[in-house]
């Protein structure tokens, strides 16, 4: 919804109003507190839904009149639509609702106020709840959302969503479960009564027994060589357990043999790791002497380096001497430059204060040009002050004749316009006599094909009731067939009873009631294919009307604008009867006015005034140029003044110079004298020295340190040696051992690989004396399988037996067939059952709800992060544990709803923690988000967004950041209104829409 324009009158606080949308994209309503920026956007919403935030229904008319109205134009869908809602003062409210045409607005309005309320919310897809909790974030509701349950809220949600529709399909789906339900109960009561009659087979139990003994008998041999089968197959077993065992003594056998190969080569390596030992050992003396050696170096160095390190200590001791008395100097010598530089400071002033004395004589002169140009002004400004009045009487004269000449003009240009479209309205009279003429030879024709289609709809009713009438005989030929099946399959029964007294029947009697039933149900049948034939050309016809109707209908869909058209061209053509007479009135009229503007004769007083003025002011003679060089003249010599100024300045200043140019020249003497004391007898100076001399005491030589580390470098690898000898000396007893462990291991497993040899010769031993059964068991089988075939016949001519007994056959058949229709209709039943709850509020709502929360949870806090410098995060909750106190944390219910959690740098807290401030951007980013997202999807398309009464509890940081957010979304939507009575907000929209509270009411002004 896109507004357009609003038009109020008597509504609240306004008494006429009108404010036009076009153009505005982001713009400011402000004023002050109770200006009525509210009362505006209360306008919208009572105008589209008739809800406000007054308690009584006329308290929305302005104090003291009767009536308001509220005229609101806006844009959805890509067209224009207009509201119009009215109140008298105690009366109801009238409401209008019009669609804009070429030809103008055309009315939808519908018969009374809750239809055409209706019409409304069909055409916008907005009712006013989901409006005020997205789009419209109203004074002193921004929180409204956040304040509802969270089963309101997932209401809300659903509304937005459009998941109304599938509360209708639960309704159809639950209805369809019922329909079944019913079905399945009348099929279960028929299945019981077949059932009874199944269980007359008393006549066909002996044949059946005889068969059966037969059956067992050729069944007991069967199983007597079932036995011997499977004796034969545990030999067989046992051998194959044989040939496993043989396979698992095998793969031990081979496994020892890896063993054994393994222990030989550790061997090796361990007699390759104590030839190694042994080598380091022979060298034990040489070793230690190297290692003597190593010990001495390594203490002469650690003498060497106790002296860098006292050597190095007294180096920086004596460089911060140095820089301390390095700084002590160049204070004293920054001091002394300081004041060299204010004695020349000194001697550059008293040069200038000399250039500056030797001007005087000069100065002398043009004091006294500067008095006489001074007289002469003021004689001019005299003489202004006398001609000043005329030429502002002069001025007034001159803007007043100047005026009458545009207005002539104006009315000049205007009457020619007038007249150009009076004679092209004269010269369209003809085709408009022709216009009229077509567009009343169409309406004749669309009148008769109304009074056709008004046939055509009462011959399709016709043929309706027709077809009800077929529909009403077909449901009774079905329930008679029906019945009359019954009746024959009661019949087929030989013990069957007469239908009529209930009597046995004999032969000829069942055969003529049989025959009878047969012939009604022949009958029966013929009618009621008659009457499906009826049927089936009755929907044809109905067809072929409906198609005739639609076309004559899509043919009529012109008239109503056929109808306009007609009365618009027929005024059109009553304006032009009197067009001649007024285009003469208009060349009169021009003939006159262009002889004054040509003679200039218009306003002859005023034309007299201002030639008299003209005449006096020549005589005054007074000169404005004249007036502005002597005023220059002036300016010219007005430096004299301040030269004078100077050059007393000057003498006194010379004076001062003087006096202090002795105490600078005795400062600069002091300070060269102490920068010499600190070079030579200051403390620092001697402590230096001191230092010096201790640094040639201590003696240390860089030059012979370097050739120490050297030698200690060389001698390093003789400690390696030793701490290798030293690993030798504890590793080689414990190799030893190691090496007869593995020679003794290897030998118990060479003593296991001959028991298992021999384990492997016995069990083929044993296969050996064994006879092998396969051929036994492959002529058991054969036999097995010829007498299964006898088995199969005999019980094949047991299912002979049981198919002569027809009647209960026939009943089996007919209890499958219900039965699976029984099935069918529980299937069905738990289908819907299940289809009502997907489509139910836990169902497929709750899930796409589920679907849409990430992404408004993603948006929201997207939008929150700059609304609190990544401050706060928001997350919505779908799902919580019940309350139960029997259940447990695992087994706890979980119940649906849609809390928000927010938290901060504090954690997670609740809402109410929160202040002013902070509470209303949490809501406004939720409400930014919802409206953005609903932007984003088809169900209910919002182009408008108000935020009123949005930035009274933000700290400035905080209104800058929602004014940034605004700017952010503003692409999403077509126009967006912020609601302030902060001043200097409103500088920040280039649009602003000010409001102001007077005593005729609130007034409005737009600024773009």
């Amino acid at each position: 919804m896109i507004p357009v324009q609003l038009i109020l009158k008597n509504f609240l606080s306004y008494r006429d109003a009108t404010l036009d949308f076009r153009g505005l994209h982001t713009a400011c309503i402000s004023g002050s507190n109770g200006a009525g920026k509210s009362s505006l956007l209360e306008a919208i919403t009572w105008a589209i839904w008739g809800e406000s935030r007054a308690n009584a229904e006329d308290d929305v008319i302005y104090s003291g009149a009767k009536e308001v109205r509220v005229d609101f134009i806006f844009q959805s869908n890509q067209q224009t639509y207009r509201v119009i809602r009215t109140r008298i003062r105690g009366a109801s409210s009238v409401l209008e609702f019009q669609i804009e045409t070429p030809s103008g607005f055309r009315p939808l309005t519908g018969k009374g106020l809750r239809a055409t309320q209706d019409s409304i919310l069909e055409y916008i897809k907005l009712d006013y709840d989901t409006f005020i909790n997205s789009a419209y974030l109203r004074q002193g509701r921004a929180d409204e959302f956040m304040l509802k349950r969270p089963t309101e809220r997932k209401e809300i949600l659903a509304e937005l969503l459009k998941l109304n529709q599938y509360d209708d399909l639960e309704e159809r789906a639950k209805e369809s479960s019922r329909q079944f339900k019913a079905r399945a109960e009348e099929l279960e009561r028929s299945l019981d009564a077949i059932k009874i009659q199944l269980q007359q087979q008393k006549t066909t139990e002996a044949q059946r027994e005889q068969l059966e003994a037969e059956l067992n008998q050729l069944q007991q041999v069967q199983a007597f060589d079932n036995i011997q089968l499977q004796s034969l197959q545990v030999v067989q077993h046992q051998r194959q357990n044989w040939e496993q065992q043989l396979n698992f003594v095998k793969q031990q056998h081979q496994n020892l043999n890896q063993d054994c190969d393994r222990l030989q080569q550790e061997q090796l390596a361990v007699g390759s790791q104590l030839s190694d030992l042994e080598k380091i050992l022979d060298r034990e003396a040489e070793i230690k002497a190297g290692y003597a050696q190593y010990q001495s170096l390594q203490f002469q160095e650690e003498a060497f380096a106790a002296k860098f390190e006292e050597y190095g200590r007294t180096q920086q001791t004596r460089q911060q001497k140095q820089q301390q008395l390095s700084k002590q100097i160049q204070e004293i010598e920054r001091q002394l430059q300081q004041a060299q530089a204010q004695i020349e400071a000194l001697h550059q002033q008293e040069r200038e204060v000399q250039q500056t004395l030797t001007k005087a004589g000069e100065v002398e002169a043009a004091l006294s040009q500067l008095g006489a140009a001074r007289h002469h002004l003021a004689h001019l400004d005299g003489l202004q002050m006398q001609v000043t009045p005329l030429l502002q009487e002069r001025t007034a004269l001159q803007s007043q004749l100047d005026r009458t000449h545009a207005g002539l003009v104006a009315r000049l240009e205007q009457l020619q316009n007038t007249q150009n479209q009076l004679q092209r309205q004269q010269r369209r009279q003809p085709q408009l006599q022709q216009a009229v003429m077509d567009v009343a030879i169409q309406i004749e024709e669309l009148n008769k094909k109304r009074v056709y289609l008004q046939r055509v709809q009462e011959k399709g009713q016709e043929r309706r009731h027709f077809i009800e009438r077929l529909q009403a005989h077909q449901r009774d030929y079905e329930k008679l067939l029906g019945e009359l099946e019954q009746k024959l399959q009661m019949l087929q029964n030989p013990n069957a009873l007469c239908p009529l007294c209930e009597r046995p029947l004999d032969e000829h009697h069942w055969s003529r009631v049989v025959e009878k039933t047969q012939t009604e149900i022949d009958d029966t049948q013929g009618q009621f294919w008659v009457v499906r034939e009826q049927m089936a050309v009755s929907d044809k016809e109905i067809q072929v009307l409906r198609q005739e109707y639609r076309e004559i209908s899509q043919q009529l869909a012109i008239y109503e604008g056929l109808r306009e058209q007609r009365g618009q061209l027929a005024a059109q053509l009553e304006a032009t009867t009197d067009v001649q007479l007024q285009l003469e009135q208009i060349v009169t009229e021009k003939q006159h006015l262009e002889r004054s503007l040509q003679a200039g004769d218009y306003a002859p007083d005023k034309q007299a005034e201002l030639r008299k003025l003209d005449q006096y002011l020549q005589q005054v003679n007074y000169n404005e140029q004249d007036h502005a060089l002597a005023r220059s003249e002036v300016e010219r010599w007005r430096w004299a003044e301040i030269k004078q100024s100077q050059i007393k300045d000057a003498t006194k200043r010379q004076a001062q110079l003087a006096a202090r140019k002795p105490e600078l020249q005795a400062t600069i003497a002091e300070l060269q004298a102490r920068i010499q004391q600190e070079q030579t007898n200051s403390e620092s100076a001697k402590q230096i020295a001191a230092l010096e001399r201790h640094i040639v005491e201590i003696g240390y030589s860089l030059e012979l340190h370097n050739n120490l580390r050297m030698a200690v470098k060389k001698a390093q690898s003789w400690h390696l040696l030793y701490q290798q000898l030293l690993t030798a000396q504890q590793h080689y007893p414990q190799l030893q051992m190691r090496l007869q462990e593995l020679e003794e291991s290897r030998g118990v497993r060479i003593t296991e690989l001959q028991k298992l040899a021999n384990q492997i010769e016995s069990i083929i031993e044993q296969l050996q004396a064994t006879a092998n059964p396969s051929a036994q068991i492959q002529s058991l089988e054969q036999h097995l399988a010829i007498r299964r075939r006898q088995l199969d016949e005999q019980i094949a001519k047991l299912g002979r037996l049981e198919q002569l007994v027809h009647q209960l056959q026939t009943l089996q058949i007919q209890y499958e067939q219900q039965y699976k229709q029984l099935q069918s209709c529980k299937h069905e039943q738990r289908v819907y059952q299940e289809l009502a709850q997907a489509f139910g509020k836990n169902g497929i709502q709750t899930l796409m709800i589920e679907n849409i929360l990430p992404q408004l949870e993603a948006e929201t806090n997207q939008l929150l992060s700059r609304l609190s410098a990544n401050q706060f995060h928001v997350q919505f909750i779908t799902q919580k544990a019940g309350r139960s106190g029997k259940s447990t944390k695992k087994n706890a219910k979980l119940i649906d709803t849609l809390d928000i959690l927010i938290a901060d740098s504090r954690g997670t807290r609740a809402y109410e923690t929160y202040s002013g401030g902070e509470a209303f951007r949490i809501n406004f980013a939720i409400r930014l988000a919802l409206a953005k997202l609903l932007a984003q999807r088809a169900g209910a398309a919002l182009q408008l967004l108000i935020v009123d009464e949005g930035f009274g509890t933000q700290d400035a940081e905080g209104c800058d950041r929602l004014i940034a957010a605004i700017n952010a979304i503003a692409s999403d939507f077509a126009c967006i209104l912020t609601v302030t009575h902060m001043p200097h907000l409103k500088e920040a929209f280039q649009a602003r829409i000010e409001v102001n509270k007077t005593q005729q009411g609130s007034q409005l002004s737009l600024s773009i």
